[in-house]
């Protein structure tokens, strides 16, 4: 379980560092369209769609990403107060009945609005340049699928916890300018002000 664990977070981290580069992508073509629509007042037919596109892919392929570094939002006002292997518990049933159901609606759907955009090379009727948008709707299904690969990962994660009494997270990537400023002052580092 522990190295199905792994290599789910090591997926999920390796989609979500790759898709993170749209976020440089969208600042450009959003200050672009900025630039020539106010400096140069002659706007593209483009740059809305293919924002939205991005943010989209983005958005759909972090999800398994934030899963496995336990980044979405949960009811914690009780949640946190619990024993972990209350938490698990409690985490486990919600993934058998509510996640994995969804999500695999979620691919279901996905793949088949995705063939069907395939099957006539779908472009967006939203502007006169027809940006494609096939491949944007794949996102949906490939997204789906990594968040039932993480989503398994995070049921081993539940069924340790209830073994073994404590959480394995997934490792650190990155952390918050304050805590490791605090980590810092704790080990002397930083002179006192």
């Amino acid at each position: 379980m522990i190295r199905f664990i792994q290599f789910a977070d090591s997926l999920s981290g390796w989609f979500g560092k790759v898709f993170g580069w749209l976020i440089i992508l969208m600042t450009f073509g959003v200050s672009y369209e900025v630039f020539v629509r106010y400096l140069l007042n002659s706007p593209t037919t483009w740059s809305l769609d293919v924002s939205f596109i991005m943010y989209g892919t983005l958005f759909m392929i972090g999800g398994a990403y934030t899963l496995s570094r336990g980044g979405h939002v949960r009811g914690d006002f009780l949640y946190r107060l619990w024993r972990p292997r209350a938490q698990a518990v409690v985490d486990l049933v919600l993934y058998v009945f509510f996640f994995f159901p969804g999500i695999l609606a979620l691919l279901i759907r996905g793949w088949d609005y995705a063939a069907r955009s395939w099957s006539y090379t779908e472009v967006s009727v939203n502007s006169p340049a027809g940006i494609p948008i096939f491949q944007f709707k794949t996102a949906i299904a490939v997204a789906a699928g990594l968040l039932i690969i993480q989503g398994l990962a995070e049921v081993c994660r539940c069924i340790l916890c209830i073994r073994e009494g404590f959480w394995r997270r997934a490792e650190e990537e990155v952390r918050e300018t304050e805590e490791v400023a605090l980590d810092q002052v704790g080990k002397n580092e930083y002179p006192a002000s």
